[in-house]
């Protein structure tokens, strides 16, 4: 009898729905050669959700999700609801899941393939071999203080509270030095300690974390600093953990490395095994409903939901062999091809990799 796995699918706004379906037509093929069933349940979020029930991230969508193993999302927003209030924003959905559920780690690959080097808008001896990890705090932060607006004297003032509680700090600085252990053990912990009390608390949590750790080299790093090195000498780094916003402008950094930010997954997880799965990349609207979105994040962010949260370790390494074989053979879609007029649709792409796929978890 094969193991069932519930996924919720949040297809999302813009281009979402169209790379989530070419995602599960991967998993489909997963199904037949791991002998496992997977239960697609879909549900609303982002502008969907606002137009079809009034609120970015309805009730049903969070009781379908706390009852399946993990979630797949496309994409969400758009310049339709760029003047929505606050609570009627797209992203507010996606914050709010985050937390409901309690994905605190957000963990953003970000590698270069030698196919890939003539992509990027950087120096190839720059970007050639760069394959890192950024770790980033999802729940806490700056993105969840409470947040203010009023009338002064002077005239209008805005503010926003950060807070970090030292369990948040501990917990998202552990999964950090574990996926370090698992690549090169190397972590660089990314803070603003010379001038924010959060991050000073934050350095301390680490170093006093570190000791449990002596297997893995650590270095302190201020976010401008990290910025910075991301583009002079990108390969210095292996393991990057940070807070909320500073993972936030790394991470983008970091995926232009690639030469495309439609190439690169993400995985949002919570303790155990339960997890969030989506692009790195947004909605893209302009290109919405014309069939050449990239899938390739899409499809690499399902198999790292194979990967960590249901354990099929050798499916979840076959997808990404079948992507980078695919690459490697010239396929592109419009982002990345360097003849436009090669490029392939979003449905040829995925066939490309299933049919890869295929043979490389056979031969494995």
């Amino acid at each position: 009898m094969s193991q069932t796995f519930k996924v919720t699918v949040l297809p999302g706004d813009g281009i979402g729905p169209e790379v989530v379906e070419e995602a599960l037509r991967v998993l489909k093929v997963v199904e037949e050669l791991e002998n496992v069933t997977f239960s697609f349940e879909y549900a609303r979020i982002g502008g969907i959700a606002i137009d079809e029930d009034g609120t970015p991230l309805p009730q049903e969508t969070l009781d379908k999700a706390r009852r399946s193993d993990a979630v797949l999302l496309g994409a969400v927003g758009g310049p339709k609801w760029d003047n929505n209030p606050g609570h009627l924003r797209p992203e507010t959905g996606l914050l709010g899941i985050r937390k409901e559920l309690g994905l605190y780690a957000n963990l953003r690959p970000a590698f270069m393939l030698d196919c890939m080097v003539e992509v990027s808008s950087l120096k190839e001896e720059v970007v050639k071999g760069v394959d890192l990890m950024v770790i980033r705090e999802l729940t806490g932060g700056l993105y969840f203080g409470e947040k203010k607006r009023y009338q002064a004297e002077q005239g209008e003032v805005a503010s926003d509270e950060l807070i970090y509680h030292e369990y948040e700090i501990e917990r998202i600085v552990r999964r950090a030095f574990e996926v370090a252990r698992l690549r090169s053990k190397r972590l660089v912990s990314v803070d603003k300690a010379n001038v924010l009390e959060s991050s000073r608390l934050w350095r301390k949590v680490v170093d006093r974390l570190a000791s449990e750790y002596p297997d893995v080299e650590l270095r302190h790093q201020l976010v401008d600093s990290c910025a910075m090195e991301l583009i002079r000498y990108p390969k210095q780094f292996d393991t990057i953990v940070t807070e909320n916003m500073f993972g936030d402008i790394l991470s983008d950094e970091a995926s232009m490395l690639t030469g495309s930010i439609g190439m690169l997954p993400s995985a949002s997880l919570a303790d155990g095994n339960f997890g969030l799965y989506e692009p790195v990349h947004g909605s893209a609207p302009d290109i919405a409903g014309k069939g050449i979105a990239n899938p390739t994040a899409t499809i690499l962010s399902a198999a790292m939901m194979l990967r960590y949260s249901f354990g099929l370790e050798k499916a979840a390494n076959a997808i990404e062999a079948a992507v980078h074989k695919v690459l490697n053979s010239g396929v592109r879609t419009g982002d990345i091809a360097k003849n436009k007029e090669e490029a392939v649709g979003t449905k040829e792409m995925s066939a490309k990799i299933i049919e890869e796929v295929k043979q490389v978890y056979t031969k494995a």
